[in-house]
């Protein structure tokens, strides 16, 4: 039922701290209410289920919050803070701490609840690609990390034992745990001395830990990034060469490989345009992503889980995909340096919806409820022009805000499955929405057009002829049903209408006929 479905939130983050929203719709014209006073802070992340929330202040202190109550579970005092990451469930919090030498160990697997540190070892170096250094499985039944030579598995019900077995693998260089659930990790080797890099997948199990499950070696690879899709069965990896050598492209060579771990495919993912992988994405079942590649304008084509081509999304000047937790709706669009274009698609019923803008938007993604899409323009990537805009699953405009400065925007998690699919149209006088009109909610207005005198435009209107979800194609029967065929707004009748009340009066006439036929014998 509706009621017994979470609400969404929304986490703001400004200079001077941060704070938390309640999710749309909003009133138009005001500003969302803060459920949380704004709190001073460097750098703000949820745990991956959205239970907990952490929020860290540089060089000093982390701090833990319910995100249910938002009230504050556990403070940790960090003198020379460098990083913090929760655990899936919010159950561990990691932290990098600066170190003076080796003798002092830095990395610590905090237990929050208890904020005893479970787990302690020394790493010199920190990096975006080997931070957090301890992954975790959804469920954090799983937990490693990545070493020299070698991945190293816990116990995560008893951190204290250490390092309990081991997956020898020489020359690593980065690794992925899959998530849902934990059953394989993949791990990557660069190119060496003439020999071809490589991406191995292993078994977590710990009797089959040193079996490779499935294994692909390609040239011209210095960086990978895994994508594991729901059921872990199948990893895409996209492999970056710093060098084209074909000098086609300035931002090197791209690839884009798959793997499963049944074997069933090993190879290149065969894209019908040359240039680089710009963005993939899976379906929230795992079956199906979706890919963003080829010199501009760029192609955007869906696959299934055996790599065949199931879709294509048309081209345009893009570089994004975001397909809404619900696996229902796909936006592609051209964020960073492009214009901000964007197509909203309905791949249930593989048709454009609507195009809209959101021009200089560096952060976007769908809410958990998979009925809201929203983009924003944060710093340092841009210093002005900072704005959220949310539009809803149609690709029409309902939300926008201008910042001074705007850091940080994400969603608060949550599991798709508590929340139920867009309504379906219920026969019933409460259930049929007669006229829906899009509310026009504004923020502040952006200084350029302040400074022009021109009001900014808050709302995407949509065109005649706009696309109708499936689930309003038979409104207008429905309409004749429970009304009898008349307007209810008191408008004049449509030709459908009009034939149906003559239609009827004729059959009254036919009645009220035969029935004094009746009466005469």
């Amino acid at each position: 039922m509706a009621s017994q479905q979470p609400s969404l939130a929304i986490l703001v983050r400004e200079p001077d701290g941060f704070t938390v929203w309640p999710g749309p719709p909003y009133p138009p014209g005001s500003s969302p209410p803060q459920r949380l006073p704004k709190t001073a802070c460097s750098a703000t992340s949820f745990s991956r289920d959205g239970s907990r929330l952490l929020a860290t202040v540089a060089s000093a202190s982390a701090t833990v919050y319910d995100c249910s109550s938002l009230s504050v579970i556990r403070s940790f005092d960090l003198p020379g803070l460098t990083a913090a990451a929760l655990s899936p469930t919010g159950s561990y919090l990691q932290t990098f701490q600066k170190s003076s030498s080796p003798q002092v160990k830095n990395v610590t697997v905090w237990h929050v609840d208890t904020a005893t540190a479970l787990y302690q070892h020394y790493q010199k170096n920190l990096s975006k690609a080997n931070w957090p250094m301890v992954q975790f499985s959804a469920d954090e039944s799983v937990a490693c990390r990545m070493a020299t030579n070698e991945m190293q598995f816990f116990d995560t019900n008893d951190f204290t034992k250490g390092i309990v077995y081991k997956v020898r693998l020489p020359g690593i260089a980065a690794m992925q745990l899959a998530s849902a659930p934990g059953s394989h990790v993949a791990g990557f080797v660069p190119e060496a001395k003439g020999v071809p890099a490589s991406v191995q997948i292993f078994s977590c199990d710990k009797d089959a830990q040193n079996q490779v499950v499935a294994r692909r070696s390609f040239f011209r690879c210095s960086t990978v990034q895994f994508h594991w899709n729901k059921g872990s069965t199948g990893l895409l990896i996209v492999s970056q060469a710093d060098v084209d050598k074909t000098n086609q492209s300035y931002y090197g060579e791209t690839k884009l490989h798959y793997l499963t771990t049944d074997r069933a495919f090993e190879g290149i993912v065969p894209l019908k345009k040359e240039g680089p992988v710009h963005d993939v994405q899976w379906s929230s079942s795992g079956s199906e992503f979706a890919v963003v590649y080829g010199f501009m304008p760029a192609k955007a084509t869906i696959f299934n889980k055996k790599c065949n081509p199931l879709h294509e999304l048309g081209e345009g000047p893009y570089n994004t995909i975001r397909w809404n937790p619900k696996g229902r709706f796909i936006v592609i669009a051209g964020f960073g340096n492009l214009p901000g274009d964007m197509a909203f698609w309905d791949y249930s019923e593989k048709k454009l919806i609507q195009k809209a803008k959101a021009e200089w938007s560096v952060i976007s993604e769908w809410s958990p409820d998979g009925r809201h899409f929203m983009t924003a323009t944060t710093a340092p990537r841009l210093q002005i022009d900072n704005r959220i805009k949310i539009f809803d699953h149609t690709g029409s405009l309902q939300f926008i805000k201008e910042f001074e400065k705007l850091y940080q925007v994400d969603w608060k998690p949550e599991s798709p499955e508590r929340f139920g699919d867009i309504a379906e149209l219920t026969i019933s006088l409460n259930g049929i929405k007669i006229e829906e009109t899009k509310k026009q909610v504004s923020g502040q207005g952006s200084k350029s057009a302040q400074t022009s005198g021109k009001a900014p435009v808050n709302v995407a209107t949509k065109p005649a002829g706009a696309y109708r979800p499936p689930q309003s194609k038979h409104t207008a029967a429905l309409q004749d049903k429970l009304f009898g065929g008349l307007a209810p707004t008191g408008g004049e009748m449509s030709k459908t209408a009009l034939r149906n009340k003559k239609r009827r009066e004729k059959q009254k006439e036919k009645k009220a006929g035969e029935g004094s036929s009746a009466d005469d014998s």
